[in-house]
């Protein structure tokens, strides 16, 4: 191919001053008036495919590429782990969950203000219930930005409960959701719970994967279309 190219004029090659047995090549003149086109349909074919998706989805497109750059690069034998760091929350942290699970679910799957709604009720009942021994939140920071949160909210004296796991595009593919989950299993193993449950749905596919590998099991599951578009809603647990 290389040979052809050189022969219609296209490139340019010349052999390597410290190894002959390397050759550098250079586009002629011809050659990047060929080139040129295709380069601009290229980029406005993909330009037309970017177009097509919502802010969000970009989001999460840059942060799938990130982290098959990272892997196919080699990169992630050698690199720190992510720099993501795992904390209790600080005021005006938990205004942050309400306000960044509705945007991102209004986003991502058009949820509406209801849904706003029950978010910020889990994050009042959290607060004013609060029990220091058997519950937790985590906040997942990043380069000093809010980028995921946890909840494990006593359900009973033997059941604890998961609420709101959110990973926003910016961290995922990090492993983040699945640290999360383990850490609120951690906890409610030592806390001496019995089981832990969870709410959730079926969109969900990537929270209902990091559920389903943790040992969690699907118990029931019912529609409703209370925050817009009709979705299915699932209850998962897990016993110790």
């Amino acid at each position: 191919m290389l040979r052809n190219f050189e022969k219609r004029g296209l490139i340019r090659r010349k052999v390597s001053a410290r190894d002959a047995r390397q050759s550098h090549l250079t586009l002629t003149a011809r050659g990047h008036a060929a080139y040129t086109p295709l380069e601009r349909r290229s980029q406005h074919d993909t330009g037309a495919m970017l177009g097509k998706l919502r802010p969000a989805e970009r989001a999460r497109l840059i942060a799938a590429m990130s982290t098959i750059e990272t892997l196919l690069g080699g990169a992630a034998q050698n690199a720190p782990q992510p720099g993501y760091i795992l904390r209790a929350p600080r005021p005006g942290d938990f205004g942050w969950v309400v306000k960044r699970n509705a945007e991102l679910y209004a986003q991502e799957y058009q949820w509406q203000e209801p849904f706003e709604g029950v978010c910020a009720q889990i994050v009042a009942d959290f607060a004013n219930k609060f029990d220091a021994k058997r519950e937790r939140c985590w906040i997942a920071e990043m380069n000093g930005e809010n980028v995921g949160c946890i909840f494990l909210a006593k359900d009973s004296a033997t059941v604890a409960r998961v609420r709101l796991l959110l990973v926003d595009p910016k961290a995922r593919g990090l492993g983040l959701g699945a640290r999360l989950v383990d850490e609120c299993l951690r906890v409610a193993r030592r806390a001496g719970y019995k089981k832990v449950t969870l709410w959730t749905h079926s969109v969900l596919t990537a929270a209902r994967h990091i559920y389903e590998k943790a040992g969690f099991k699907l118990m029931r599951s019912e529609r409703h279309k209370d925050w817009g578009p009709p979705v299915v809603s699932e209850h998962w647990d897990l016993e110790f």
